[in-house]
């Protein structure tokens, strides 16, 4: 029998892996990165990488939790639920405890800049209850990152209002990037009656529309600012376009999602470098 320490290890483990540890990271890291460039302070920054990072993992797990029967029906060895590596109750337990926790941390920096977050929190809730089946699949990821410069931005002194093209930018990039995630998994998710939009459209079409959103995001982001675009918004094209075409020439891997969280960090570079509004 092993022993408690190593349980406890494995446990740890299985639970990092549970969260959808890549996107939660690079979300919560970009999110920390936006706060510290419009002056929100260490404090400030601390705060808002908290509060997103909890929401991150309360949606992550939740996720789990929720397609742990659908995983193992599929065969998932990656999931850790779906092996029977963790049991349901402690996932379950451990997204409760991180959404209970994004609550008060939202609600830190702001009533308004608290309750952006929390909605996007909840949008991403919701798509893994409900409309991850529905034509709607895209709707959850485009508010979520919509909302999330809004979240940075409104916890400032005097709660200044983000500019509307970065909130559009963020919701093509949302958008851009469910399209990208659930490119290899269209077959099984058709199997087991994951019906979103990306997988009414087919492989080839949705790789289309990921490459396209992801790259108008950064377009928005380039000609948003008054005047003409500078050089970091060339160069922030010029990286981002062959980040996109990932979801077009390797749609059948995860590419296409490394390259959407790539081209986010492309568009928090640009976005730190000009004025948010």
């Amino acid at each position: 029998m092993p022993s408690v320490s190593v349980v406890s290890r494995s446990g740890v483990s299985g639970l990092v892996r549970a969260c959808h540890p890549l996107p939660a990271a690079a979300v919560t890291v970009l999110a920390g990165v936006l706060a510290t460039a419009v002056g929100r302070g260490p404090a400030g920054t601390a705060l808002v990488v908290a509060a997103v990072g909890a929401g991150q993992l309360s949606v992550g797990w939740s996720n789990d939790w929720i397609d742990a029967a659908r995983d193992r029906a599929a065969g998932r060895v990656d999931k850790p639920l779906a092996v029977g590596e963790l049991p349901p109750r402690s996932v379950a337990v451990a997204a409760g405890c991180a959404l209970v926790l994004c609550v008060p941390l939202s609600l830190a920096s702001g009533w308004l800049a608290g309750a952006a977050h929390l909605v996007g929190v909840a949008a991403g809730l919701a798509y893994n209850v409900r409309l991850k089946r529905t034509v709607l699949s895209w709707v959850p990821y485009a508010l979520a990152f919509g909302l999330l410069p809004a979240f940075v931005v409104l916890g400032l002194p005097g709660g200044p209002r983000p500019a509307a093209w970065v909130l559009g930018a963020g919701a093509l990039l949302g958008a851009g990037a469910h399209f990208a995630n659930v490119l290899p998994d269209l077959d099984e998710d058709r199997a087991a009656g994951v019906l979103g939009l990306p997988q009414r459209l087919g492989r080839v079409v949705s790789g289309v529309v990921a490459a396209v959103l992801l790259t108008a995001a950064t377009v928005v982001l380039a000609v948003g600012p008054p005047g003409p675009p500078g050089p970091a918004a060339w160069a922030a094209l010029a990286a981002t376009v062959p980040l996109a075409l990932a979801a077009v020439v390797a749609p059948r891997s995860r590419l296409p999602f490394v390259a959407a969280i790539l081209a986010a960090a492309v568009d928090v570079a640009l976005l730190v470098g000009t004025a948010l509004g």
